[in-house]
């Protein structure tokens, strides 16, 4: 006897609205949004930015790799930089490696 009332006081509620069911959505569509302009837009801003640099590279150019030596672009090859770090020492490494071009005349002071 009891069980059948405690089923009947629990009856279902009216189907939600379309409305309401955009508003349970809303905080998720807020947060993405948010993301996007904080870290994603950014993010794909530098690496176009770096992308650039790497395409502008010239011989002769003073640049800074990633690794922290400074150098002067000897060669240009496909996907690879020869740097030279000091007289008569030449490095090879990947494009990408060059995180900074540097003005004219940096590496003679």
């Amino acid at each position: 006897m009891f069980i059948s009332e405690a089923f009947a006081q629990t009856a279902p509620a009216a189907p939600a609205s379309a409305t309401s069911s955009l508003m349970q959505f809303l905080p998720l569509i807020l947060m993405f949004v948010v993301l996007y302009f904080i870290m994603i837009r950014p993010q794909m801003k530098r690496q176009k930015e770096h992308k650039a640099l790497i395409d502008a590279l010239a011989k002769g150019d003073e640049v800074v790799l990633a690794s922290g030596l400074y150098g002067r672009v000897t060669r240009l090859a496909e996907g690879v930089v020869h740097i030279e770090i000091a007289s008569g020492v030449e490095v090879r490494v990947q494009r990408a490696s060059v995180v900074q071009v540097l003005p004219k005349g940096t590496l003679d002071k």
